[in-house]
């Protein structure tokens, strides 16, 4: 009975939550004992990861040019920032968060977050980042 709740889960059932269907079938087992039954039975819950696409690189848009060239040791601070974007999972959905560190430092140096992911993102995060640090402007070509 047991093995056939799991293989009905797809083999995501882990202890609690066999038990739970358990008692939809009547039949009243501890999380203990059912946790030491799939053992027994070699039932292991696997999880597969949801694969999420963040990232268009099929556009037409300009693409910036590449004046860090891969020199990830600046002299001083505010010399040179980099960015990145990833997600939380909330109860209330997914979370962007968009970080800015200064890699001197290699602290974040600003933040920002977002319930979608607008195209501002990461400027709203740069933008706070220059305001918390204050950067000398070095370039005049940057649009900051």
């Amino acid at each position: 009975m047991e093995r056939a709740a799991f293989t009905a889960s797809g083999q995501s059932y882990g202890s609690h939550r066999m038990v739970t269907a358990l008692k939809e079938k009547r039949i009243t087992l501890g999380r203990y004992k059912v946790r030491q039954l799939m053992q027994k039975s070699n039932l292991k819950p696997v999880w597969k990861r949801k694969f999420i696409h963040t990232t268009d690189s099929k556009h037409d848009l300009p693409i910036a040019e590449n004046i860090l060239a891969r020199q990830f040791n600046p002299v001083a601070r505010n010399v040179a920032y980099v960015s990145d974007i990833t997600y939380i999972r909330t109860g209330a959905g997914r979370l962007y968060l968009a970080t800015v560190f200064d890699l001197f430092s290699r602290k974040v140096v600003g933040l920002a977050m977002a319930p979608t992911l607008p195209a501002d993102l990461i400027c709203d995060a740069l933008n706070r980042a220059i305001r918390h640090r204050n950067p000398a402007r070095t370039r005049t070509d940057c649009a900051f």
